[in-house]
């Protein structure tokens, strides 16, 4: 079947943010870009991270929608630019499927900043309060059967590095760091340890960063834009949305509040 990404038609409806037309847009053009190269992508997004100050701009709009704000009972402190901010999951039950099928992510990231400098950087930026961060697009899993956890964890990475390397190609921008949160057990095996150079193929391993996924199960991701505006991710078997480990990662080396003018149609 055709994969056809959908987004939500009635999002400006349901929360009022500035900037959501050309992020909404933006994501779609990257999204077409990809699924016209091959790349497998599911029909909705994984995710959206949206920063807001204070969080209740987002909270209510997102219960009207479905979403259980914090329904992982996690946060994950986030470092964006040297300043503090934190991110609460909120995300939509499995048997809420009319929201999915109006093109709602699974999962929204509520951002908001912990400091005042943070909130400056935050507002002083221009895309508005609340305002879209990232869209990040989910990858479908691989369909054959593998035989244990170290062939699936071993075929997982080497869907994502191949996959980067052709976004790369795509949309001509180098990706950020494929960020791998892997099972403990895995992690830790010698038999997937010697596999790993030739699972990643021609991504060097100083572009990756492996580490124990909390809760289990695997989630693999990149961005795929300078900024930090579109992201792509690999979601299998996880219990919660996040790995606090990749979100520090990420918000400390990759992310920023200032991320300039969008480029994608220039390449279209």
């Amino acid at each position: 079947m055709e994969t056809k990404i959908t987004l939500p038609t009635d999002f400006e409806e349901k929360l009022n943010i500035p900037n959501a037309p050309e992020r909404l847009r933006e994501a779609e053009d990257v999204g077409k870009l990809l699924i016209d190269a091959g790349i497998p992508l599911m029909n909705n997004a994984d995710h959206y991270a949206i920063f807001s100050e204070p969080p209740r701009l987002l909270s209510e709009g997102l219960k009207k929608v479905g979403y259980v704000v914090g329904s992982d009972n996690r946060c994950y402190p986030s470092p964006v630019d040297g300043c503090d901010y934190i991110n609460v999951s909120a995300s939509l039950p499995d048997e809420l499927t009319n929201a999915r099928d109006g093109g709602w992510p699974d999962h929204i990231a509520v951002v908001h900043p912990l400091d005042e400098l943070g909130f400056q950087r935050m507002v002083g930026q221009g895309y508005g309060n609340p305002f879209i961060h990232h869209i990040t697009w989910g990858i479908k899993p691989p369909t054959e059967k593998v035989s244990n956890e170290i062939n699936l964890a071993g075929n997982l990475v080497e869907r994502m590095a191949q996959i980067r390397q052709k976004i790369s190609i795509v949309l001509k921008q180098k990706p950020g760091t494929l960020i791998m949160a892997l099972p403990k057990n895995i992690v830790e095996s010698r038999d997937f340890q010697k596999q790993m150079e030739v699972k990643l193929g021609k991504t060097p391993l100083e572009e990756c960063q492996i580490e124990v996924m909390e809760g289990g199960g695997f989630l693999l991701q990149f961005f795929v834009l300078t900024g930090g505006r579109i992201e792509v991710a690999l979601r299998v078997g996880t219990q919660q949305t996040f790995n606090p480990k990749s979100v520090h990662k990420i918000s400390k080396d990759e992310l920023s509040v200032d991320q300039g003018q969008s480029s994608i149609r220039e390449i279209m």
